[in-house]
């Protein structure tokens, strides 16, 4: 379906402006040259914004795209960006924000501050080999509005580590939790015994030998006898941004029973 026979349909007043307005958003993108198509309307449509996955893409081709997707957008973010790719960005692109995370290995450019939602993420790591694939998932929620609280380094061989500061993220309200865990991938299941919020598996491709690279991590939370989302192994950015999704729907669900 094109623009054109959206906009017929409308005059023949077969549809609504705002059915239209829904349609286009879903034909909407960006071409830039014969390298990439920018969803530039996505996060209007589903609350996720585009982001530009560097690795892969040769620095020259990466510029073009962050630079193209800064006419439309007023804040960009990059992951898995390289040393290579990071000097030719910070050398090319001009923006008031340049946000660059060393542990993520994620940078954020634009020309605005992050509208906060009242959006509450917490994010929990296992092990500090478990942290860059977390610091991914926390800069995701920030950048979809969140306030994001962290433990780091509380894993199930030290369980004992985790209780103070679990009470702690509960006290403080968060919508939903995100647990990055390598291994055995046994803290998720744990978490999700005891939070009395969603919990969301990441698991980490931490380990070795059989079921090595996050393997047995991921099986261990698809068979968590607790209730729990689970991601891909080293999906930082799925789960920072599904957990973004929910924590802002509670947002506004927060404030609609309020108003």
């Amino acid at each position: 379906m094109s623009i054109t026979s959206i906009l017929t349909r409308i005059q023949r007043n077969e549809i609504t402006i705002d059915e239209a307005k829904q349609q286009i958003r879903l034909l909407h993108f960006k071409e830039i040259s014969e390298i990439a198509r920018i969803d530039d309307l996505r996060l209007e449509r589903v609350g996720v914004p585009e982001a530009v996955l560097a690795d892969g893409k040769s620095s020259a081709d990466l510029v073009r795209i962050v630079q193209a997707c800064l006419t439309e957008e007023m804040r960009m973010l990059i992951t898995r960006v390289s040393d290579v790719q990071l000097d030719t960005l910070r050398s090319e692109i001009s923006a008031p924000v340049m946000e660059w995370n060393e542990r993520a290995r994620t940078l954020v450019c634009g020309t605005v501050p992050v509208k906060k939602t009242g959006g509450r993420v917490g994010i929990i790591t296992a092990g500090t080999a478990d942290i860059p694939v977390a610091e991914e998932a926390k800069v995701v929620a920030e950048e979809m509005g969140c306030d994001v609280d962290v433990i780091y380094d509380a894993g199930a061989a030290g369980i004992h580590r985790l209780f103070p500061d679990l009470s702690r993220l509960i006290k403080k309200g968060v919508d939903v939790i995100v647990v990055a865990a390598g291994r055995d991938g046994a803290l998720p299941t744990v978490v999700a015994g005891l939070a009395p919020v969603p919990v969301i598996g990441l698991p980490v491709s931490i380990g070795y030998g059989a079921g090595g690279k996050g393997e047995a991590a991921l099986l261990s939370m698809l068979q968590s006898c607790s209730v729990l989302t689970v991601v891909n192994i080293d999906a930082g950015f799925v789960a920072g941004a599904f957990a973004a999704r929910v924590a802002n729907l509670a947002a506004e669900a927060r404030s609609k029973n309020s108003a």
